[in-house]
């Protein structure tokens, strides 16, 4: 077979070529990422491996040799076992790099199933004390009028509650929102002297405690102007309490508009409120609901402005400027603290009520803010 001397352009390295190929191709090789997030065989048996050797060696450490009791011990000193294991076994087979990623591996996921851990304990607690309650489907249809603490879970309900907590919350945010919204754009699009002032005010009124806006609005509309602890003046104390919460969160979302949107608005010979109203808020109207979101779920949990404000009923009351007017929070702060059992697990069980409204209230709000704007 015959064969040739091929030298490549630019001098280098001399190939022998076959005559019967008609071309060598000399052209680099791409570049390939490499895989970072497959896991072969030997990775996976190695994690596997480590989690079940910790697992035992933390078993007979922590039950016959150290003097330890307790299952959050146990688990914290199995984390740190899998850790040292999973290193050292890691190591023998595998470069720094592959190590340290390993490392903080583990770390991350630890933290990861830890926070999801503690959310759903405190999601699912509530449920678990109060299951009794909720399984009567008269804890949802009737209020606790003529029912005592002792009781049996058959007689009253939480639906007064329920109905308080609604309307409290939608005249605290009918009031905020414009509010909140309208001190953002001024902030933020008008500017100004005042907006640095107007700016601090918020920033500060975010950290305001609970019960200094309960006896804000107890002294001013309660004391002063003569109002009866109703619902409007629940109400208004939970205002209070959203307003800063919803104006910094919209003043955020403003300042991330680009300012060619504006530019080119103005350009068209659209007024300051037109380019306001029609390009920049149907353009953060998502990060509008965020910081609605963010309001209600400061407001609709709250305890200490609507036990100074509202008064306490177990009656069904609709009017919220009209005698007292009950709410879930002060429903549950009051039954916990009751002592007794039946009575503190109705408590619970309108805890579980109130978390499943809130769900309910940001699901709903999620599917406003995700709808298309119309031109």
């Amino acid at each position: 077979m015959a064969t040739t001397i091929f030298a490549p352009p630019g001098g280098g390295r001399t190939y022998l070529r076959d005559e019967t190929v008609d071309s060598i191709d000399f052209s680099p090789r791409p570049d390939r990422p490499r895989p970072l997030r497959t896991r072969t065989f030997d990775d996976r048996s190695t994690f596997v491996g480590s989690l079940v050797g910790s697992f035992g060696l933390t078993w007979i450490t922590y039950t016959y040799i150290v003097p330890f009791s307790g299952l959050v011990g146990f688990f914290v000193c199995w984390y740190l076992t899998f850790v040292l294991v999973y290193v050292g076994v890691t190591s023998l087979s595998s470069p720094r790099t592959v190590v340290v990623d390993r490392i903080v591996s583990a770390v991350v996921h630890a933290a990861a199933a830890l926070t999801g851990l503690a959310l759903a304990w405190a999601v699912a607690f509530p449920f678990f004390k109060g299951y009794h309650a909720l399984f009567h489907m008269n804890f949802l249809t009737q209020d606790q009028h003529g029912v005592g603490p002792q009781d049996a879970y058959s007689h009253g309900g939480v639906l007064h509650a329920i109905v308080g907590t609604l309307i409290e919350i939608v005249f605290a945010v009918g009031v905020a929102l414009p509010l909140g919204v309208g001190a953002a754009v001024f902030m933020s699009e008008v500017g100004g002297r005042l907006a640095w002032l107007v700016r601090t005010v918020v920033e500060a009124m975010t950290a305001l405690p609970s019960i200094v806006a309960g006896l804000f609005i107890y002294t001013v509309l309660i004391v002063d102007l003569h109002f009866p602890k109703t619902g409007f003046t629940a109400s208004m104390a939970l205002a209070v309490m959203i307003l800063p919460i919803i104006a910094r969160a919209s003043d955020v979302v403003l300042r991330v508009v680009p300012s060619g949107l504006r530019e080119a608005s103005l350009a068209l010979g659209a007024s300051r409120w037109q380019t306001v109203w029609r390009v920049v808020l149907p353009t953060v109207r998502p990060g509008l609901a965020t910081a609605l979101i963010l309001g209600v779920a400061r407001g609709v949990g709250e305890t200490s402005p609507v036990l100074l404000t509202s008064g306490a009923s177990t009656f069904m009351n609709t009017n919220p400027f009209n005698q007292p007017m009950n709410s879930l929070p002060l429903y549950t702060y009051t039954a916990v603290r009751s002592g007794e059992p039946r009575f503190i697990e109705r408590g619970f069980a309108s805890a579980a009520v109130l978390l499943t409204l809130v769900l309910a209230l940001f699901v709903i709000a999620r599917v406003l803010a995700r709808q298309k704007v119309r031109a």
